[in-house]
């Protein structure tokens, strides 16, 4: 059963990639290209360069460079999308709220723990900026905070499964008071890490909140392509066991 789920997780990430590559593509690469000029355009030296450079022609046209943006973005989604499938096929009777809500929750778990819980240490980086730890640190420092994502996210769900059966206008402020915190502290105790190029705050405001929008997105329509597959699926939900270690109880 395992494999009908992973399947349709793949079909929904690719659904997904091809928006979000078409994105990178017609947005996404324009943007940065822009951010990157803004962020020099007070650097005589850099201005000169880069003056020679277009001279010379550019080194990959921007045909290829859409291409690839595009193919990157639907191997993230497809990746993206059978990771999914795994998680909901494990963790599904533990997730709150009837079985067509129950893949956007755990898309929000996702957005949280992989985007948003990293974005508080490490903010999107526009281009051309600096960053003031290491590769190595950077990937350790990610996969924690991807932790505590995760951990946060399983308070919040207990929190809302605690008292939202009943009352779930409370089991919505219960469930935000973990994510409040953590998003809370993290913000205020999180040293520098990243050093942005000269930018107006506006630009580098929009860069970012568009990043963060993209990626919210992404998830979004994962949910709801898989949601959609899964009712298209038919009874294999209804076939599965309601017992076991990853069930919630009753």
């Amino acid at each position: 059963m395992i494999q009908q789920y992973f399947q349709r997780g793949v079909g929904a990430g690719a659904v997904a990639g091809l928006a979000y590559g078409a994105y990178m593509a017609l947005v996404g690469n324009p943007l940065s290209e822009h951010v990157h000029e803004a962020g020099h355009g007070a650097d005589h030296t850099h201005a000169g360069a880069a003056e020679h450079a277009h001279e010379a022609g550019p080194a990959v046209s921007e045909a290829t460079t859409a291409a690839v943006s595009a193919g990157s973005g639907v191997l993230w989604g497809v990746l993206l999308g059978g990771v999914f499938a795994v998680a909901f096929y494990l963790f599904e009777p533990a997730l709150p709220g009837r079985p067509e809500t129950k893949a956007y929750v755990l898309a929000g778990v996702g957005f949280f723990s992989v985007s948003a819980t990293p974005w508080l240490v490490f903010p999107p980086a526009a281009p051309g900026a600096e960053h003031l730890y290491g590769i190595e640190v950077r990937i350790a420092a990610y996969l924690g905070l991807v932790a505590v994502g995760l951990a946060v996210s399983a308070a919040a769900v207990a929190a809302y499964r605690r008292v939202g059966s009943e009352r779930p206008g409370l089991g919505l402020v219960a469930a935000a008071a973990p994510v409040s915190a953590a998003a809370l502290l993290l913000s205020t105790l999180a040293p520098q890490t990243v050093i942005s190029p000269e930018l107006p705050a506006d630009l580098l405001a929009a860069y970012r909140g568009l990043t963060v929008l993209t990626q919210a997105g992404l998830w979004l329509v994962i949910a709801a392509a898989f949601s959609r597959l899964q009712r298209r699926g038919g009874t294999d939900r209804a076939e599965r066991p309601r017992t076991g270690a990853l069930s919630s109880p009753e």
